[in-house]
């Protein structure tokens, strides 16, 4: 029976870094080397400022770091010393070419192949973790095998991540299930048993499911599609409740309540974010014209169309409340994380919001807990989102204080869920706003009646909020 005593894992991410964390706290026995090109990301993995931000991360690498845990620009020795090598490596969405815009490219997944396939001797177990298209480990295989010797045998495995970020290090302790699929030979199962006794330190076997490699590579694509189109079924009955006066979180809690439905993913937001919902059902969308199941593609491609429209219905919202104008106004958002707990800004609705905000000419005041002012300023001037880098420098203002950010905005726009935004002095908030005072709540997290009491304009995803007007004043205070 094969043991695996090294892993090497390829690619330093949000996906790499935490997996492999967690293995080599779980797995003593196990030495684990994390690689990655990047000399300034593997600095960060062995600092004290990691690279990725992720509750209990931070414990679990400082307990196992230069014990059984190692971060490494040593590609080639880690991947020849392995006996199983994890490919984690961005697989983002085509930018140009054949499938623009909805399929993978998986130029890095190909260059981790070959580079395995170059430096690699005697038996190894390849896994693929990224998310990728059904059908990428045939891929693989046939780059291995059509560049290695004789003396070598590598068995390539699907075992994709199902993590939510800023709950990350919780899903790996404790899974729903592990997910792994192999090729349905005698060396194939031999592999899959060895990648299951790893996980087997702590992983009850009853939630380790084995499958075959194409079943577990659109298994990944199908969970993620799944719970994108529950954001999208709930934020479309959003609209209606917005439309009826119905009450968006009082429908989600009844239909909820069905034991065929269940309460998850039922939360009406500004939208869905995050490196893997969006990417992952364009995919999807792009698997099914590639096979000519064009009503399937629509399908799909209608999650997408929903959470774009939501973004832009909530900015619109934003822009006819103020008037039907914010050119020159000072606008503040909070959050610019796709969710709380993280960092990443990958697909943010945040982006978006802000996107659409600048188009209009508004000044924008930018706070998020987590999310550094280089990583803001760099989504924002991406060319999808503006054409004119030096406009956003002048729209754009990014803050360290939230209390600054909101002095003298004409409107409060929450787009994270940071639980923070919750505890803040709205009192002293709204005497340092302009009159009428707005406020915008994407993410359906303030006490909106505390608010209005206060004297706000307050506007909220999926619900109307009764407005405290008197003979056309705001609590006397609008002039």
């Amino acid at each position: 029976m094969t043991t695996i005593r090294k892993i090497c894992c390829i690619g330093a991410g949000y996906v790499g870094g935490p997996t492999c964390s967690v293995i080599a706290y779980k797995c003593p026995d196990i030495q684990v080397t994390v690689v990655d090109l990047s000399q300034s990301r593997i600095d960060a993995w062995n600092s004290d400022k990691l690279p990725i931000f992720e509750p209990g991360l931070q414990d679990l690498v400082e307990n196992c770091r230069g014990r059984n845990l190692f971060f490494s620009t040593d590609v080639d020795n880690a991947i020849k010393e392995a006996d199983l090598i994890f490919i984690c490596v961005n697989t983002p969405t085509k930018t140009f070419g054949v499938g623009k815009g909805r399929a993978a490219d998986l130029k890095y997944i190909e260059s981790a192949a070959r580079k395995i396939a170059d430096v690699a001797t005697g038996t190894k177990m390849v896994v693929e973790k990224s998310t990728v298209p059904v059908r990428a480990a045939e891929s693989i295989s046939r780059i291995l095998a059509a560049n290695t010797r004789e003396d070598m045998n590598i068995q390539v495995m699907s075992n994709p991540e199902f993590l939510a970020e800023g709950t990350a290090v919780k899903d790996l302790l404790n899974p729903d299930r592990v997910l792994i699929g192999g090729e349905e030979t005698e060396e194939g199962h031999k592999a899959v048993q060895a990648l299951t006794d790893v996980y087997a330190h702590w992983v009850p076997r009853e939630k380790i499911l084995t499958t075959n490699t194409w079943s577990s590579e659109l298994s990944k694509l199908a969970a993620n599609a799944f719970l994108a189109q529950r954001i999208s079924s709930i934020n479309s009955i959003s609209a209606v409740c917005e439309a009826t006066g119905a009450n968006v979180s009082e429908v989600a809690h009844a239909i909820g309540m069905d034991s065929r439905i269940g309460n998850k993913f039922l939360k009406a937001s500004v939208g869905f974010g995050g490196s893997c919902f969006q990417k992952d059902v364009l995919n999807l969308v792009y698997l099914c014209e590639a096979l000519n199941l064009p009503e399937v593609a629509a399908y799909w491609q209608e999650v997408i169309n929903m959470n774009d429209y939501q973004r832009r219905r909530f900015t619109n919202r934003i822009i006819e409340c103020l008037f039907n104008t914010v050119t020159g106004k000072k606008i503040a958002i909070l959050g610019f994380a796709f969710k709380k707990d993280t960092g990443d800004t990958r697909e943010s609705s945040s982006i978006y919001v802000c996107k659409y905000l600048m188009d209009e000419g508004a000044h924008l005041h930018i706070y998020d807990p987590q999310v550094k002012k280089e990583q803001i300023l760099y989504d924002l001037k991406q060319p999808i989102i503006s054409d004119d880098p030096d406009r956003v420098e002048k729209l754009v203002t990014i803050e360290t204080d939230p209390y600054k950010a909101l002095e003298g905005t004409h409107a409060l726009v929450v787009c994270t869920e940071w639980d923070e935004f919750v505890a803040y002095d709205y009192q002293r908030i709204y005497s340092s706003m302009l009159k009428p005072a707005f406020v915008f709540d994407g993410r359906m997290i303030l006490d909106h009646a505390a608010l209005t009491e206060m004297g706000f304009q307050v506007e909220v995803i999926g619900k109307k909020i009764k407005k405290p007007f008197s003979n056309g004043n705001v609590n006397g205070n609008e002039r």
